[in-house]
């Protein structure tokens, strides 16, 4: 494994087994308590992650095949999964709906040591009727050209495309993991950078080589959304030593290109820093009272699951909302935001969320077994 991995998310046969075995009872207790905070479970799907919630109990989602679907809700009957179509992929894709009807589907890059697979680091587009999904752009090719100018491993034009936000203009938003970045990628295969997140120097945790010293963090931009100001919110996971409580949230003016989200000034240019204090982010959403959720892998960070730390399964909902009253300022004089975690200790590796009306919708476990689950949204 790299001394600075840039998106590790691969076990052991074992260990996916271990977690499997924990899994099946958190399920069954969300199934059985339907009070207020708890999710119920809409519907079992593999190795879950994509997710886009569409309204009136339609849902989008994607599994560890690759493949993508429809899954409809029923008053007085199980969900329905519809089929839709797949990709090229051995882990689940991100997946979105745009405004024309349009889904456009994300698959992750190869790793660094490996030739690049077919299908790999592409965004493709898919429209009812259609036999086969369409490859839109090859964000490897583009990461190609555009290196990482922050990069700590040797690897600058790495890419691993993470999460995908479709815009009102017919573009996509893509956070690439491997390239530390936010791209926009137009209807014609058009590619520019929007922002690029700079690394960020933490502590190494107890329990690793050098537990104690601080060094540089590359940031792993793992999730976007477009929040109720149209503005583009970007969440990191945190690369080695996946340092606890590292984890930040940028906030991307609207149509910006080049900017530069920076953790040692976080107040100044384009990108600004929403919040900060999270670990291990793998996705964002927004709802219609400006609110973001972030979706943390695990509470104790990636490299704890990767590692087997007992407990290191349980993972996080977070939400972040505008600051009220006479709340804390910060170090930099603004006001800080409020953060509340959500469904504490029901999540288990979890990998989406999605908001729409006062429902929000979540994927996980992302390895194995897994679902699609909802909760009603509760708001001051």
């Amino acid at each position: 494994m790299s001394v600075q991995p840039k998106f590790v998310l691969a076990f052991t046969a074992t260990f996916i087994l271990a977690l499997t075995l924990l899994m099946f009872p958190v399920q069954a207790k969300a199934d059985r308590e339907h009070g207020p905070g708890t999710l119920r479970s809409v519907a079992l799907l593999d190795g879950p992650r994509g997710l886009d919630a569409l309204g009136r109990g339609k849902t989008l989602v994607s599994e560890a095949d690759g493949s993508f679907s429809l899954v409809v809700e029923h008053r007085r009957a199980e969900a329905t999964v519809v089929p839709l179509g797949s990709v090229p992929a051995d882990f689940s894709p991100a997946v979105a709906r745009g405004r024309d009807g349009t889904v456009y589907i994300l698959t992750g890059g190869a790793p660094p040591d490996a030739p690049s697979a077919p299908g790999s680091a592409t965004l493709y587009a898919w429209h009812s009727g259609d036999l086969a999904p369409a490859a839109v752009a090859d964000i490897a090719a583009y990461q190609a050209t555009d290196p990482d100018p922050d990069d700590l491993e040797g690897l600058p034009a790495d890419s691993n495309p993470f999460g995908l936000a479709p815009l009102r203009d017919g573009s996509v938003l893509v956070a690439d993991a491997a390239g530390n970045d936010l791209l926009r990628v137009f209807e014609d295969g058009t590619i520019v950078t929007v922002a690029r997140l700079a690394p960020r120097t933490v502590e190494v945790p107890a329990g690793l080589p050098g537990a104690g010293t601080m060094i540089p963090s590359e940031a792993v931009a793992t999730s976007v959304t477009v929040g109720k100001d149209g503005d583009y919110y970007v969440g990191e996971l945190r690369g080695y030593p996946a340092t606890p409580g590292t984890s930040q949230v940028w906030r991307i003016e609207k149509g910006s290109i080049d900017a530069t989200c920076d953790p040692e000034a976080p107040r100044g240019g384009a990108c600004t820093r929403l919040a900060d204090g999270l670990t291990s982010i793998v996705d964002l959403a927004s709802d219609k009272r400006r609110n973001i959720y972030a979706v943390s892998l695990s509470t104790m960070s990636w490299l704890a699951v990767e590692n087997g730390v007992a407990g290191s399964e349980v993972g996080a909902l977070w939400r972040i909302g505008r600051a009220r009253g006479h709340g804390h300022d910060r170090d930099d004089g603004h006001r800080a935001p409020t953060i509340t975690e959500l469904l504490a200790g029901q999540l288990i590796l979890p990998g989406g969320a999605d908001a729409v009306d006062d429902t929000l919708y979540l994927t996980g476990p992302v390895f194995g077994p897994g679902g699609l689950s909802k909760v009603a949204l509760k708001h001051r």
